[in-house]
């Protein structure tokens, strides 16, 4: 499968794609090499299926519906996907989970394998991540208060996930040098009842 969308007769590659993500809307991106599941992989170069003979699969969305292990997905450009998810599909919201964590109404990726059914059979799934370019203003000890365009937000700073990245440098989960003012890239999962990020990692002075 190309790693391309269409959107509005222009073609979106995927990774202009994913740094575009629309907050509060209908799109939630992320995406993966087969196999990696965190928050670095979901914007890793894409990688060929592992078995030539079936090909790649991509999908993103909103879920409407699920139906034991079938996630029912309505595209943000009108396309329709069902996502089976297996015993060898991962799973992340923030973290890596189980499947039990996947609720209607919640955005996703996926990434699989096109099934001749027209089912996807999941190789990962990211759900309700987000990456977004803000601006910080306003600290607080649990959250971080943004704006990303015209747009304000709040990301809520979780115990033992959220990290920080100075100017490049190792992770930590020091954020004590986060400043009203810097510009930084938040990488999350948006809470879809009230629009907040749950920050997985800030990064700042890249």
């Amino acid at each position: 499968m190309s790693h391309t969308q269409e959107s509005g007769g222009r073609r979106l590659d995927r990774r202009r794609f994913l740094t575009t993500a629309a907050i509060g809307g209908a799109t939630i991106v992320g995406a993966s090499a087969l196999g990696g599941l965190d928050a670095e992989a979901a914007f890793a170069e894409p990688m060929p299926s592992l078995d030539a003979a079936i090909p790649a699969a991509f999908a993103e969305g909103r879920i409407v519906a699920m139906n034991r292990n079938v996630l029912d997905v309505a595209g943000s450009h009108g396309e329709r996907h069902l996502i089976q998810l297996t015993n060898a599909t991962s799973i992340w919201k923030l973290r890596t989970t189980t499947a039990e964590a996947i609720e209607v109404g919640d955005g996703l990726y996926a990434r699989g394998a096109a099934m001749p059914d027209g089912t996807i059979a999941a190789d990962a799934v990211w759900v309700n991540i987000v990456n977004v370019y803000v601006t910080i203003r306003g600290i607080a000890k649990d959250r971080l208060h943004l704006t990303h365009g015209n747009d304000e937000l709040v990301g809520r700073i979780v115990p033992d996930t959220t990290t920080a990245s100075y100017l490049g440098g190792a992770l930590t989960a020091d954020l004590s040098r986060t400043r009203i003012g810097q510009e930084a890239q938040v990488l999350g999962a948006w809470r879809p009842a009230d629009g907040s990020i749950d920050i997985a990692r800030v990064s700042l002075g890249h």
